[in-house]
């Protein structure tokens, strides 16, 4: 399909969009500050998590760690703790990563350069843009999904949102839209747009501001954009857990920074042969992932006698806790549904048997 963008008038579009966002834009604590930082953490929270579920996560972060001076002096463990419920805690790791970045690399004052900004962990090319358009003014798209699918539906365009040169492709096609003096107001009504109105199932097409312009809807042809053709096959992948007790106390260990779940906490992978007799019961769990299908067993190990729970601690290095002490640490979720249903009263620690 030939593309009729040319034909576009586009900083009209762009207009009409940031006329649109003045009414109608969500009122945001981030929206209220142009801060890096604070600009920072909430597209890292927001990036795999909606609004109305990551908001109170994102005020209560912020309030711990109100500054990058904060985030660097913070033990990994409470960094993880705050991140407790929003997964990929990567994110997390990588953010606590890059705040020690800035403190070493950049005398502790967040970088304005693009490519120092790239340089950060876990921060990639839309993340730099958001921070460099709203927090300093430059005049950069900051392409995501939302721009993806907006701007393929307003130009009936049929680039390969899947394509290496999608995002390079996309940046130009925002740019021209996007009026001079206002790129992070323009980048934030886009995020806007597609996330509320032009979005990716049953979009409000006839609430949209820009339905007139929009040559798919006026085609008809919404459910044909964007055009993406590459798709990741997810893996299938079995883990095995046992889940050692004594009377309420259990054993964990912090996993490494390899694979998934990097630095959470996890039961045993393996326990002894003389241990094997001491085996109750046995879960299955299926658990999703980026790209991965996880079918997870865990074997429900119930000891005789804390000698025996602390001999093999000990032995191989793990953590004696509690269900009151594990909340102050961060496990796999699956790992964490598994306690909630094995302490079903947490008033009785000792209920497990």
């Amino acid at each position: 399909m030939k593309t009729k963008k040319q034909n576009a008038d586009f900083l009209h579009v762009g207009r009409k969009l940031l006329d649109w966002y003045k009414i109608h834009g969500r009122d945001l604590p981030f929206r209220k500050t142009n801060d890096p930082y604070k600009i920072w953490i909430c597209e890292i929270i927001f990036q795999q998590t909606r609004i109305e579920q990551g908001l109170n996560h994102y005020n209560n972060f912020i309030a711990r760690f109100p500054d990058v001076q904060s985030l660097a002096n913070a033990e990994t463990d409470e960094v993880l703790l705050y991140w407790k419920g929003l997964g990929y805690y990567s994110r997390a790791l990588n953010l606590h990563k890059a705040a020690l970045q800035i403190i070493n690399d950049f005398n502790g004052v967040f970088p304005n350069g693009y490519n120092d900004i790239l340089s950060l962990k876990g921060i990639g090319k839309y993340t730099a843009a958001a921070i460099l358009s709203i927090s300093f003014g430059k005049k950069i798209a900051a392409v995501d999904g939302n721009f993806y699918r907006v701007l393929s539906r307003i130009f009936a365009d049929d680039f390969d949102v899947s394509n290496a040169k999608a995002f390079d492709y996309f940046s130009e096609l925002a740019l021209k839209m996007m009026p001079e003096n206002q790129p992070g107001t323009f980048n934030e009504a886009m995020m806007d747009l597609g996330s509320e109105i032009c979005k990716p199932k049953n979009p409000l097409c006839e609430s949209c501001p820009l339905n007139k312009e929009c040559i798919a809807f006026n085609l008809g042809k919404i459910q044909l954009f964007p055009v993406k053709t590459k798709k990741v096959k997810p893996t299938d992948l079995e883990l095995t857990y046992y889940f050692v007790h004594f009377k309420g106390q259990f054993l964990i260990k912090q996993r490494k920074e390899d694979f998934i779940w990097k630095k959470l906490y996890e039961f045993p992978i393996e326990i002894p042969i003389e241990l094997e007799g001491f085996i109750t019961d046995q879960k299955i769990i299926s658990h999703k992932l980026t790209h991965k299908n996880l079918t997870i067993h865990i074997h429900k190990v119930s000891l005789k006698s804390l000698k025996m729970l602390v001999d093999f601690s000990q032995k191989e290095n793990f953590i004696i806790t509690n269900l009151e002490e594990s909340h102050q640490k961060s496990f796999p979720k699956p790992l964490e549904n598994y306690l909630a249903s094995i302490f079903k009263d947490k008033n009785q620690n000792s209920s497990v048997k």
